[in-house]
């Protein structure tokens, strides 16, 4: 593997599906080894997760790793909340940013990055039933494009 290469693990297509994402952020994750072990082996599920700040630190709460097959009495429980790494200033902008009404911390994707585990956490905004609609439509309208362009290049 190369130094800055960039291996994705998870991501969280439910939230690019029901949110708006405004802005996003890096941050590191504490874990332990048998759950990095696992998330190695690609056993990490996102799409329940969201993210809370409390006592000025950042949490990830609903985020699944499974338990590690060999890690016998050392595995963790797969639901607990894991501690997002993150500077003070950072924690204190999003914590302003959620107070507004509609915002919300959501973990985007899951990825190594010179061997550490690295999660995206995007400031999203939830979207109505019409938004979703006009997305869908947006969507099949671009793939109907590219697929008459396709047809009349060949």
């Amino acid at each position: 593997m190369a130094e800055n290469e960039i291996k994705n693990v998870s991501t969280n297509k439910k939230a690019f599906h029901d949110y708006f994402v405004e802005e996003s952020l890096e941050a590191g994750i504490e874990l332990f080894g048998t759950e990095v072990k696992s998330v190695r082996k690609g056993n990490i599920n996102l799409k329940d997760a969201w993210c809370s700040i409390e006592k000025g630190e950042m949490f990830v709460k609903g985020m699944h790793i499974s338990p590690y097959e060999q890690g016998n009495i050392f595995n963790r429980d797969p639901l607990r909340p894991r501690k997002l790494l993150l500077h003070k200033k950072e924690i204190n902008r999003f914590l302003g940013l959620t107070k507004q009404q509609g915002y919300t911390l959501i973990p985007l994707s899951a990825y190594f990055k010179k061997g550490r585990l690295k999660i995206q956490v995007g400031l999203c905004k939830g979207k109505k039933n019409y938004d979703k609609r006009a997305d869908m439509a947006k969507r099949d309208a671009k793939r109907d494009i590219e697929r008459n362009l396709k047809e009349r290049n060949i």
